[in-house]
């Protein structure tokens, strides 16, 4: 577990201190910001092309063997980066790294929820998830501050180092998971035609995007708006992530106690947050605590909704845990974007914080009839 929890240390490093290193790969490649923007993009996009891709077509294959596979591809993604001398290089290199992302999550969830006594799976999953979530706290402030100091690309390095450590951990200590069950292409792929998995996803996909939104432009908000020093930004971040692993840590007990009725809190509390946090940001204090305020209600919902992925996949458990990583990833690459169209238009760098609480009160309005149109399916059943 500590060594699958690693994995995800890694993974949450490299994914979230690219939207902290944008200022410094947009003055080395000469680009805009919306044009940086794009890394972040690129690496989502892997992810969400990888992680139901992958999750469908690997069903047969032993567990840790494709875990370590999954773990030296991620490792092999983020050296690409560190080497990156142009802008397309790093877009492909980026799309490399994050293609198994989303399947060594779903396949850590899975051995998670398979090892967890009952009545406790998402506490389970939330301790492998709990590794994304020190990232945010350690990682990424670590990684950024090397960044700042060596330079955006031997950040990366750091990451593919973590990989390798996470590699020797895997190899010593992954039993071979020989009890759960292995599935066809064809078992996996019919969650595709179900409507409560198609229903989440959306949810997912859009109201995560709200988060996105403030994360990728948060360099430019707090030193441009709130007049905050760049290189104090370790700690911005630092602040996010504690508010992460908080939100991780009470999303499995809210998991195990009612997912519908988290997931609604989860995204109210997103909304509020990001309002909130646009009126005061130029107040540096107040900002910071909002945006690690807004981590919170992340942190809680990828834990909800990861488990409602698995309890409405029926036997699809390989893709389900899959798609909570796509629409995780797929609210990541649209946030940014959205976020850059509004930069773009010449609003002010705090104002995607209102587009993103758009997408959150949106994503709130996809699951309560998805979840009312469950209930009514179960009562007929």
């Amino acid at each position: 577990m500590l060594a699958l929890a690693l994995g995800g240390f890694g993974i949450g490093t490299t994914e979230f201190v690219s939207m902290g290193l944008l200022s410094y790969i947009v003055d080395d490649f000469g680009i805009s910001e919306a044009q940086a923007g794009h890394v972040v993009t690129a690496y989502a996009m892997g992810v969400v092309v990888g992680a139901p891709l992958i999750t469908t077509l690997t069903g047969r294959i032993p567990r840790r063997r494709l875990i370590i596979i999954l773990m030296a591809a991620f490792t092999l993604g983020n050296a690409l980066s560190m080497f990156a001398h142009s802008y397309g290089m790093l877009m492909l290199a980026r799309f490399i790294a994050g293609f198994p992302h989303g399947a060594f999550f779903a396949v850590a969830n899975l051995i998670a929820a398979s090892m967890a006594e009952p009545g406790k799976r998402g506490q389970a999953i939330a301790r492998i998830s709990l590794g994304l979530a020190t990232a945010t706290v350690i990682g990424v402030p670590a990684a950024q501050w090397i960044g700042s100091v060596l330079g955006w690309s031997v950040a990366y390095g750091v990451v593919a180092l973590i990989g390798l450590l996470c590699l020797a951990g895997l190899w010593m200590s992954m039993p071979h998971m020989t009890l759960m069950p292995v599935t066809r292409p064809s078992t996996e792929a019919g969650a595709l035609v179900n409507p409560q998995v198609w229903l989440t996803l959306a949810a997912g996909a859009i109201g995560f995007g709200g988060m996105f939104c403030v994360y990728t432009y948060i360099t430019w908000t707090m030193t441009e708006r709130a007049g905050y020093p760049e290189g104090m930004m370790w700690f911005v971040l630092m602040v996010y992530g504690i508010g992460m692993v908080i939100g991780n840590t009470i999303g499995g007990r809210l998991a195990d106690w009612n997912i519908p009725r988290s997931i609604v809190g989860a995204f109210l509390m997103m909304a509020v947050m990001l309002v909130a946090f646009y009126a005061v940001s130029t107040i540096a204090p107040l900002a910071i605590l909002l945006f690690g305020l807004v981590s919170v209600g992340g942190g809680i919902l990828v834990i909800v909704m990861q488990t409602r992925f698995m309890d409405v996949a029926g036997k699809a458990q390989n893709l389900a845990a899959a798609m909570n990583q796509s629409a995780f990833n797929i609210a990541n690459a649209s946030g940014a974007a959205i976020g850059g169209a509004v930069i773009s238009a010449g609003y002010s760098y705090s104002a995607p914080a209102l587009a993103g609480a758009g997408l959150a009160l949106t994503g709130l309005m996809i699951f309560i009839p998805a979840h009312l149109l469950s209930r009514r399916q179960q009562a007929t059943r």
